[in-house]
């Protein structure tokens, strides 16, 4: 082929753009539109902290609010210190609104706990975290999932309450609040101040029984059962099933009491006692302390032990023994044991003002010159429990004002049972001071002669026997009997009837007559005795003489 013949390319600038191109600007318009509804449609992202990545799966478990869901797990892993687990959610945008500073999350899964059985649901479909939104003005990303779900949203209408205690594990979360038998609220939280080292316990209190809480109600813990032992037999309070299974806090006013006002703020303290009778003595605030002290033991005493005065419990005992001297000072020698006890006029006096609590101490400290004394008593005789008895005795020794470790002394007498007991000491003193060991020797030189005597009477009563059951001695009646016969019949002759009789009578008359006629010569004999012998003096007769004028 020549040269001329040569085809020979063309070649031109094209100026168009080809269709082909579209196919790829179509699929990055596409995506920039799926990027930016995603970006516009996706909603924050939170992590979570929990103590366990237990039923958690990334991309499966869910994030729901009212059962809606709001958001999934995207990511799980260790902390640094590998102390709990940092879980990443990707929430939607709607639910942006929801996190806020009081926004609570917990997992929901099989639970059996105070309330009953709850999240069965979840057997089949998987746990998921539940969601409960905050009222909060100020958002928040980080959030710690709770073990448990919450009693109450924040924002629910009722109240909240604070409970403090020396000692923490008396109240668990979810343990019934208790008001008269009626649970009306959930303790909601626990925690422990360190600055007071008290335990703290928030309560919530459901409406419309929050007005039931006043600013003189007393908590307690509440068992369940309560049993008591007094003078009646025994005494059983059965509280709810709840209660006795997990325990929980009751609240009331005490009886007799004036309630106080309705609380008109939330998070107001309490104090929380173990019992309604700690809760009973709780109520006396004003007191007065003393420093008792005693020179007998004082086994049986023990603090709460009662302070009455005549029958009427006006104090406590607070502590048994209080301080005692160092063993460098004292050692065993001391002689008296310090008690603390404080005597709460609250018992007696309902509106007892404390600004009066000076004047009646005044009183208190003139009514121990008079003779106002405190003592042991014995409280029980099968548990050998004291108490302390307050009481006028008659003092040899004058009152002197003193003080034990910064306290008045409330002088102190010897209780009941140790006067007793020192009565008996000095019966035994003077019983061993008694010449018991002569009475004794003698005692028993009488009981031989004694038992000498018994033998001879034993003797002399043998030879009486013999001497009945003599043959001649059982006739000695038949002849008494005989002699009497014959005295009697000698004697009737000598009655009045008899002739023995008259002439008796007529021979005494003539010695009557004889002797009466015998008369003159007995007296002349007793006037001159010699005149049967000389005879008769001569009488010469008289002569008259002249009358004076």
């Amino acid at each position: 082929m020549s040269e001329n013949n040569k085809a020979t390319a063309q070649i031109k600038s094209q100026k168009q753009i080809s269709p082909i191109w579209v196919v790829p600007l179509l699929a990055l318009a596409m995506g920039a539109w799926m990027l930016f509804e995603y970006f516009e449609n996706t909603g924050p992202e939170i992590r979570l902290k929990l103590p366990t990545a237990e039923g958690i799966e990334v991309g499966k478990t869910e994030i729901k609010s009212l059962n809606v869901k709001v958001g999934v797990i995207t990511d799980v892993k260790l902390s640094e210190n590998y102390d709990y687990i940092t879980a990443t959610a990707r929430m939607n945008k709607d639910a942006a609104r929801m996190l806020r500073e009081d926004t609570l999350f917990w997992v929901v899964k099989p639970r059996i706990g105070k309330e009953g059985i709850s999240g069965l649901e979840t057997l089949l479909s998987g746990s998921y975290i539940q969601l409960q939104p905050g009222s909060s003005g100020k958002a928040k990303k980080n959030f710690t999932v709770l073990d448990i779900p919450p009693v109450a949203s924040p924002d629910e209408k009722g109240l909240r309450v604070v409970l403090r205690h020396n000692e923490a594990g008396k109240l668990g979360v979810g343990d019934p609040v208790l008001y008269r038998g009626f649970t009306v609220g959930r303790v909601e939280k626990t925690s422990l101040d360190v600055d007071s080292q008290q335990a703290l316990y928030q309560l919530f209190i459901f409406e419309p029984y929050d007005s039931l809480v006043r600013t003189k109600t007393h908590f307690w813990l509440s068992s369940g059962v309560e049993l008591r032992l007094n003078s009646e037999g025994f005494e059983v309070k059965v509280s709810s099933m709840e209660a006795m299974l997990s325990g929980g806090v009751t609240f009331d006013n005490i009886l007799g009491r004036n309630s106080g006002k309705v609380l008109d703020k939330q998070m107001r303290k309490f104090r929380l006692f173990d019992d309604v009778k700690q809760a009973r003595e709780g109520m006396y605030s004003d007191y007065i302390e003393f420093a008792m002290l005693f020179d007998e033991s004082v086994r049986g005493l023990k603090p709460d032990a009662p302070v009455e005065y005549k029958g009427l419990r006006i104090g406590t005992v607070l502590q048994v023994p209080m301080r005692l001297p160092s063993p460098e000072d004292e050692g065993f020698s001391v002689k008296q044991v310090p008690v603390l006890v404080r005597i709460e006029l609250g018992r007696l006096y309902e509106n007892f003002q404390s600004e009066s609590m000076d004047v009646f101490k005044d009183k208190v400290m003139n009514d121990f010159s008079t003779g106002l004394r405190a003592s042991l008593k014995t409280g029980s005789l099968l548990t050998g429990a004291l108490f302390i008895d307050l009481d006028f005795a008659p003092s040899d020794e004058p009152y002197v004002p003193s003080q034990y470790e910064g306290y008045d002394v409330f002088p102190t007498v010897q209780g009941g049972f140790a006067h007793v007991q020192k009565q008996v000491n000095d019966l035994l003193t003077k019983l061993n001071g008694l010449p018991l060991e002569d009475t004794l020797t003698s005692l028993n030189s009488t009981l031989k002669q004694s038992e000498s005597a018994l033998t001879s009477a034993e003797q002399v009563a043998t030879s009486i026997d013999s001497l009945l059951k003599n043959s001649d001695t059982k006739a000695i009646p038949a002849d008494i009997r005989k002699s009497l016969m014959q005295i009697q019949k000698t004697l009737d002759g000598y009655g009045p009837d008899s002739t023995m009789y008259h002439e008796m009578q007529s021979t005494l008359n003539e010695m009557e007559q004889m002797m009466s006629e015998f008369k003159p010569v007995l007296r002349q004999l007793n006037e001159k005795p010699n005149s049967l012998v000389f005879g008769e003096d001569q009488t010469s007769d008289p002569i008259p003489v002249k009358g004076k004028q």
